[in-house]
């Protein structure tokens, strides 16, 4: 007995040497019958991965391809990524800091933040970065309460002194990177940290930019005109002063003769209806198509005013509710200048038709929005709406639905276009595209229920942008069905 107990125990190192032998030759030779697929020396665990897969496997553990310090840092990394937030997600806010290596930023040319938040303001006062002693420029952020998407760009004050990359193009929309919360202090804004490599006027063929909405002159328009001053204009005004221009058809001084009166088209952001100027990438063409289209006796000859924005006031004029954070809604105080100074002083100069379903008023964008909203104040005075890519979506959604919600009068007849990329960085299947061109079919839908068949026009454009471009492009057909030729 004792001679057995020996030879087994003698016995016992050979055996389990030979069982290891025995499963590693098993798996070489039938690779597909493998006990347990263990990874490589090296793979997921340093060089004892292949070492340590074998000793799970003896210890009675499942083999499944991982180590205890590859589930370990699994975990870990679990962990870590549960900490990863957005910084628009904090409480105690952000900090941005700019670098501008090339140092055109100056106390004379700031830095500004132009984004979703602000309507894409390019020289809003509220979003003006300030320097810093180490050359760098920095801007606070307060607790975040502007909705989930947080997208920009940094200007120097317009969109013709906007960030480039290396090569001097565009970049695409900046959004805040995810940070670790877990190594901020209570309490602590994380300061994230952004370079711009160039700016728009390193480009060669730069030209100084003009400013459209001071002593804004027309150079190059179609057709008879007048620049007709207008007072009191609310916001970004310094001298309370705006200027009209007023184009007039083709006929328009022997119509005024014979004692006629012509329909009448307003038109917000006045500055790009008839020429180009450095601060929009081209013009409506509403003087060009206009004239082309009435010498075709496609529609009736009509006057056509153009009410320049204010500049940086644009957004807070142009909007009728609280939808973007730090935006205060100043729609009420415009229409009401629009009404008692802009309309009466058009009225009193030219000869145009008050009744209301031979008068028109539209704009791209917000310029959109504050026409319905204008029509919704005073339907004794405008009944025909040109809508271009409506902003409905700017911000708070459900703002805009509620004050959609809200409104009593509507346009008698109403022509509605938009694109299939309003948003020009992103495909037209993109989520935000494709709320876009929802809203503005909705809104056409919503009108054409309130008015009936007939009374609205939807024009949807393929690939099409949110820009002056395109809604030159649709200009014809917008014409056409306001104001088509009497038969």
């Amino acid at each position: 007995m004792k001679r057995f107990l020996l030879t087994v125990f003698l016995m016992t190192p050979i055996l389990a040497v030979a069982s290891v032998l025995y499963i590693f030759a098993l798996g070489v030779n039938n690779p597909d019958k493998q006990i347990a697929h263990v990874p490589r020396v090296g793979a997921g665990a340093g060089a004892t991965g292949g070492a340590n897969a074998i000793g799970e496997l003896f210890a009675g553990h499942k083999a499944t391809g991982e180590t205890r310090e590859a589930i370990a840092e699994a975990k870990a990394n679990e962990a870590a990524e549960a900490d990863m937030v957005k910084p628009e997600s904090l409480p105690q806010g952000f900090i941005i800091v700019v670098d501008d290596p090339s140092k055109l930023a100056s106390l004379s040319s700031p830095i500004f933040i132009a984004g979703s938040f602000n309507g894409w303001s390019a020289g809003d006062t509220k979003f003006k970065l300030t320097p810093q002693s180490d050359m760098r420029w920095r801007i606070e952020f307060p607790q975040w309460k502007g909705g989930s998407e947080f997208n920009f760009k940094f200007t120097r004050g317009s969109w013709e002194l906007e960030e480039l990359k290396d090569d001097l193009t565009p970049p695409t929309n900046r959004a805040l990177p995810l940070i670790d919360a877990s190594k901020l202090a209570p309490g602590e804004k994380p300061v994230l940290e952004f370079k711009v490599a160039k700016w728009a006027d390193q480009k060669p063929d730069f030209k100084k930019p003009e400013d459209a909405n001071d002593a804004y002159s027309p150079k190059t328009i179609t057709g008879d005109y007048r620049r007709v001053q207008v007072a009191g204009a609310p916001f970004g005004q310094a001298n309370a002063q705006r200027e009209l221009v007023v184009w007039l058809p083709p006929g328009y001084d022997a119509g005024v003769k014979a004692g006629k009166k012509f329909p009448v088209l307003y038109l917000f952001d006045g500055q790009n209806l008839f020429q180009k100027h450095s601060g929009v990438p081209d013009e409506w063409r509403v003087d060009e198509t206009a004239t082309e289209l009435i010498k075709a006796g496609k529609i009736e000859p009509l006057v056509i005013v153009g009410i320049p924005n204010a500049g940086a006031g644009r957004m807070r004029e142009y909007m009728p509710v609280k939808a973007l954070p730090n935006v205060e809604p100043g729609a009420n105080e415009f229409i009401a200048w629009l009404a008692d100074e802009v309309v009466p002083r058009v009225q009193g100069l030219f000869a145009v038709e008050r009744d209301p379903s031979r008068v028109g008023i539209g704009g791209s964008s917000l310029g959109a929005v504050i026409a319905i909203e204008a029509i919704n104040q005073h339907p004794e005075m405008f009944g025909l709406a040109l809508l271009e890519s409506p902003a409905l979506r700017a911000g708070n959604p459900e703002a805009w639905n509620t004050w959609m919600s809200q409104i009593k009068h509507w346009p008698k007849r109403a022509f509605v276009g938009v694109g299939t990329r309003e948003m020009a960085d992103k495909p037209a299947t993109d989520a935000g595209n494709v709320a876009y061109t929802q809203a503005a079919g909705a809104l056409e839908k919503f009108i054409s229920a309130q008015q009936g068949t007939g009374g609205t026009k939807l024009v949807v454009e393929a690939d099409a942008v949110h820009n002056e471009s395109a809604w030159a492009k649709r200009m014809p057909q917008a014409l056409e069905f306001l104001f088509p030729a009497k038969r």
